[in-house]
């Protein structure tokens, strides 16, 4: 007669064994959602701080009459002064209102309920969408501020407003890296769907 154990008993169908890695699987992916959300909620918090306290005032030389030697100018360069980058700072907050409520609904949601699962996982996506367009529009109006476009007659500004254009680059990196958090989130949580069925 064979031996009918086997590294895990047989309850109800499941072998332990396979129960066992199961619960071992989900507690390890359940720990990549919590730092991948954590992650996302410091960098798009950061991302949206950068560029919102971001404010420069230098003096520029002005021609005010052509035939005049040009004056003093005192210029001061504000993120809302744009609505490229009123946008990128509301989106990143956007995004890092949803981190932190998806961080205490998954959290909660120790028993994995489909329905809040996939909200948040459809969430995610938005946040993708939101942080690559607000990353979009600020490096459109960042590299004209750092080219210029002689065809509309926009001067480059980052010559003169040179710590204003780092701030504007480093919230852009922070926020690329929040969104492929998200990203990253939403290939996790379809990965999962998949192991499942």
């Amino acid at each position: 007669m064979e031996s009918q154990q086997k590294s895990g008993s047989n309850i109800g169908g499941i072998e332990s064994g396979e129960r066992g890695v199961a619960t071992a699987n989900k507690i390890k992916m359940q720990g990549w959602d919590f730092v991948l959300r954590f992650l996302a909620l410091g960098l798009s918090l950061a991302a949206a701080v950068v560029l919102g306290v971001n404010k420069e005032t230098t003096t520029v030389l002005e021609s005010v009459v052509p035939t005049q030697p040009p004056v003093n100018v005192r210029a001061t360069a504000k993120w809302h002064y744009l609505s490229a980058f009123v946008f990128f700072v509301v989106a990143n907050a956007i995004a890092c209102v949803h981190a932190a409520i998806s961080l205490v609904l998954t959290l909660a949601n120790g028993r994995g309920k489909k329905g809040i699962s996939m909200v948040i996982i459809f969430f995610d996506l938005v946040m993708v969408a939101l942080l690559f367009s607000g990353v979009g529009a600020a490096f459109a109006i960042g590299l004209m501020g750092y080219r210029g476009n002689t065809h509309v007659a926009w001067n480059k500004v980052c010559n003169v407003f040179d710590r204003f254009c780092h701030q504007v680059v480093a919230a852009i990196i922070l926020s690329t890296v929040a969104a492929l958090m998200f990203f990253l989130l939403v290939v996790l949580a379809a990965l999962n769907l998949h192991k499942k069925h």
